[in-house]
């Protein structure tokens, strides 16, 4: 990673940064443990913080990187929240800040919300967020939400 940050939107968070030889790894407070520092790391982790403080979402409702299965392939999605005592809500589709937010990206998010099926979908790459509704069947943009759950 650079040492030149862009520009997040995003509030200012304090993360837990730590050297382990030529590599950085940061905390990720939802896996609870220490993960290498990448450009989309970065996002994601800004990602989480957002869900946790201004979502108000448990870290342990918020599954991070994990498999899922779909027409026989393994695919990983990025991050997806959850409400108490409820299934999925918000599918998070994260990317690199150098990396333009198109129209496939929201499709990939789409494909992993097949078997998911959260209500939200929000993809970002830290600089830029576009945030969809999933209503009647259909991936609808609209403006943050107030909440989530």
């Amino acid at each position: 990673m650079s040492s030149a940050k862009p520009t997040f939107q995003f509030p200012e968070y304090s993360f837990q940064i730590k050297q382990q030889g030529q590599k950085k790894l940061i905390f990720d407070p939802a896996r609870k443990k220490l993960i290498p520092l990448t450009p989309e790391e970065w996002v994601r982790q800004h990602a989480i913080e957002y869900l946790h403080q201004h979502f108000k979402l448990d870290y342990s409702l918020i599954s991070v990187e994990r498999e899922l299965k779909y027409n026989g392939l393994s695919k990983r999605f990025d991050i997806v929240a959850s409400c108490p005592g409820s299934p999925f809500s918000c599918l998070v589709e994260c990317k690199a800040p150098d990396i333009e937010l198109k129209a496939e990206i929201l499709l990939q998010a789409a494909v992993y919300n097949q078997k998911i099926n959260c209500r939200w979908l929000w993809i970002t790459n830290g600089i830029r967020h576009m945030w969809f509704e999933l209503r009647a069947g259909k991936i609808l943009p609209v403006e943050e939400p107030n909440q989530l759950c």
